[in-house]
């Protein structure tokens, strides 16, 4: 909603007189709201507020993709996975490193010039706490600011024009396994901001900061008292049901809560209209189930919290009582599709577990979850019978079980592996086809759990893996997928010989775009799938790819950089195949492929 001056003047004048001021809630950031609404320009990660990362630009379209050229690379300096994209503002971009988490400020009108950068001075002791690798899924901006959240959970406010500090603050300690490896999201005068660390029993949180001054507006656990959650036991619901008092606390073992996990490392969406921030959290800690009897709510789950209060309105988690690492951190895609003959405000999420989820996100009633990968095994399916007992949960295969294995048991061949059949890296939406694109892995794993004590500070893990590609299918370990929500269907999918490690971008001119992690940016038609482009760049793609317009011109970028879990043998020069939890044997052969290095490249079409 944009209101005109003399609207504000009038609203601000109506809470004065009755001495309300301070509780008149702020609006949309509109700085966010129409930068976002300008296709030239990239002001979040996610390209909007909904996560759909889709651009309305047309001139790169599927007629002439293939005449793709470089206009101009730029050198990061800094070697570890690069993981999110770069921004653009104006006739400026914003480009952010892997640890140590470097900004620089690039002019367009001289192809990357540097204006200025910022360095941060962290402490490397935080680089061995970092679970799968150094990476950093980027910047934000709004109202002349750019928003770091560093590795070593500080978050800093730069000026935009100078590069100069506004103000920090820490959000995390290091010292007993928080970390930080996510995007922030500018939301009203507010800055979500999450946590990573559950392989260190944390205790996962989400946070909200005053984006002028730094000052911490409301904090929510995600695991705990109703109080510290932020829920409220009779209006906060699950599948439409009030989820009760200590809904969280009844699922633990005493008080195995405090070091539960439940971290936020992915990404957040956000409503205006509902003023609702949406975001999921990770697995429950240890990785051993049989540490942790019960549901271990609320792991696991998908959250819609108020952005002014932090309350949670609706709560829905996807994996109880996790077994197997299926974080359920990924992006949720908002959109307003029909289900049936009626028009409904979407929620589309493609979980860590192989599901493929879309809910009503006004009301958290779940419509389709059904597998986005034909592989997924742990599970027969997810029971949407709403009279049945087992309504929403997944119903478990035994043999795939490692809880009902138990410790010390290596139970083999569980699909997906626990990167997940999609990790962090962001699907797109296009509102042209009405389908989600989506950058999968085809990967299974074996399992076996172990004893493990807390102490923190300390990995606090408790199971070996190793991954393998997904058997009796195409040998690689990859697809890229088009999918309908609505249907719960898979339209068109094409194998790759690696995960699809990079974020998707569709784009107005039916084309999408997704980087391999031998380094291909690919470019495929929106409809059917069908290659239209590909090259080589330097080094492993697991960034996200993005696009911008300059001087009238469509550019591509993405960022290169090898690494992630996917990548960490690589990035951290391990060898042992069971190292990286388990990813460094599932691909070893990476190495033949692809070598370290961070570089941007930009394209556009001849003149």
């Amino acid at each position: 909603m944009h209101l005109s001056e003399e609207s504000m003047r009038a609203v601000h004048l109506l809470a004065v007189s009755a001495g309300i001021l301070g509780a008149v809630p702020a609006l949309a950031n509109e700085d966010v709201l129409k930068r976002t609404a300008n296709p030239a320009e990239q002001v979040l990660q996610t390209v909007d507020y909904a996560n759909t990362r889709y651009s309305k630009l047309d001139q790169i379209n599927a007629g002439n993709v293939n005449k793709l050229q470089v206009a101009w690379t730029f050198s990061t300096g800094v070697l570890r996975g690069h993981e999110g994209s770069p921004l653009v503002v104006g006739d400026v971009m914003y480009v952010h490193t892997p640890f140590p988490n470097i900004v620089y400020a690039l002019d367009l009108n001289q192809d990357g010039k540097i204006l200025w950068k910022y360095e941060p001075k962290q402490d490397p002791n935080v680089i061995p706490v970092m679970c799968c690798d150094t990476v950093n899924r980027g910047l934000a901006y709004a109202d002349g600011a750019i928003f770091l959240h560093q590795a070593d959970t500080t978050i800093v406010s730069l000026d935009a024009k100078s590069g100069k500090v506004n103000w920090s603050v820490q959000n995390g300690d290091p010292k007993i396994g928080e970390t930080n490896t996510a995007t922030v999201l500018p939301v009203k005068d507010k800055l979500i901001v999450g946590i990573a660390g559950a392989e260190y029993g944390i205790r996962g949180h989400i946070t909200a900061y005053d984006l002028k001054t730094g000052k911490q507006a409301w904090r929510a656990y995600n695991l705990g008292p109703d109080a510290e959650m932020k829920i409220d036991p009779e209006k906060t619901t699950e599948l439409g049901k009030p989820v009760g008092k200590d809904s969280s606390i009844k699922t633990w073992e005493g008080d195995q809560w405090k070091t539960g996990g439940a971290s936020t490392w992915g990404w957040y969406s956000y409503d205006p209209k509902l003023n609702l921030v949406y975001y999921g959290t990770g697995n429950p800690s240890t990785w051993n189930p049989k540490q942790r009897p019960g549901d271990n709510k609320w792991s696991m789950t998908i959250f819609a919290r108020d952005a002014d209060t932090g309350v949670a309105k609706w709560v829905y988690q996807m994996t109880p009582h996790d077994e197997w690492d299926y974080d359920g951190i990924n992006e949720m895609i908002l959109t307003d599709q029909k289900i049936g003959d009626k028009e409904r405000p979407l929620l589309t999420h493609f979980d860590r577990n192989g599901f493929g989820y879309t809910l009503d996100r006004a009301t958290g009633e779940l419509l389709v979850a059904e597998k986005y990968d034909p592989a997924v095994n742990w599970a027969t399916k997810v029971d949407q019978d709403k009279s049945s007992k087992t309504y929403g949960r997944p119903l478990v295969v035994a043999k795939y079980s490692t809880d009902q294995n138990g410790e010390d048991t290596n139970s083999k061949g569980i699909c997906p592996a626990a990167l997940g059949s999609k990790d962090q890296q962001p699907a797109a939406y296009s509102p042209k086809t009405n389908l989600f694109y989506v950058p999968t892995n085809h990967v299974c794993m074996d399992y076996e759990p172990f004893r493990v004590s807390y102490t923190p500070g300390q990995p606090y893990v408790g199971a070996t893996l190793s991954m393998y590609p997904a058997p009796n299918s195409h040998g690689g370990m990859g697809n890229f997928i088009a999918w309908d929500g609505t249907a719960g269907k898979i339209k068109w999918s094409n194998p790759e010989q690696f995960s699809v490690w990079s974020g998707a971008l569709a784009t107005a001119g039916d084309v999408v775009f997704y980087g391999t992690l031998e380094g291909y940016l690919k470019a495929v038609d929106s409809k059917t799938g069908k290659e239209l482009y590909k090259f080589k760049t330097p080094s492993g793609i697991i960034g996200n790819v993005m696009t911008f317009q300059h001087k009238g011109k469509q550019n591509i970028a993405v960022l290169s950089g090898v690494g992630g879990w996917a990548g960490i043998g690589l990035a951290a020069g391990l060898t042992d195949p069971n190292a990286g939890l388990g990813a460094v044997g599932g691909y070893a052969a990476l190495s033949s492929y692809t070598n370290l290095g961070g570089q941007l490249t930009v394209f556009n079409l001849p003149n």
